[in-house]
């Protein structure tokens, strides 16, 4: 399981809000940090993945973690 280097908490946010939160971030982060988005919204397991591929970054996968559905992105 990868640890992340930080952690976007938007859980009880609608999609596309955790989408946004993490275009918003990444910028601001080194190439090759991990990001764990936590988001409960259903449709983050589809966005974000998808934000991934139209952006370039790299999705790692979903992650069950204490404090929900979480998503885990490389910055490229």
């Amino acid at each position: 399981m990868t640890i992340p280097d930080e952690v976007i908490d938007c859980r009880g946010q609608r999609c596309p809000l955790p989408v946004i939160a993490a275009a918003r971030r990444l910028p601001q982060l080194p190439v090759g940090t991990v990001v764990r988005v936590l988001a409960d919204d259903p449709a983050a397991a589809v966005d974000l993945p998808a934000w991934c591929r139209m952006r370039g970054q790299e999705f790692l996968g979903s992650v069950k973690s204490p404090d929900g559905p979480a998503y885990d992105i490389r910055r490229h």
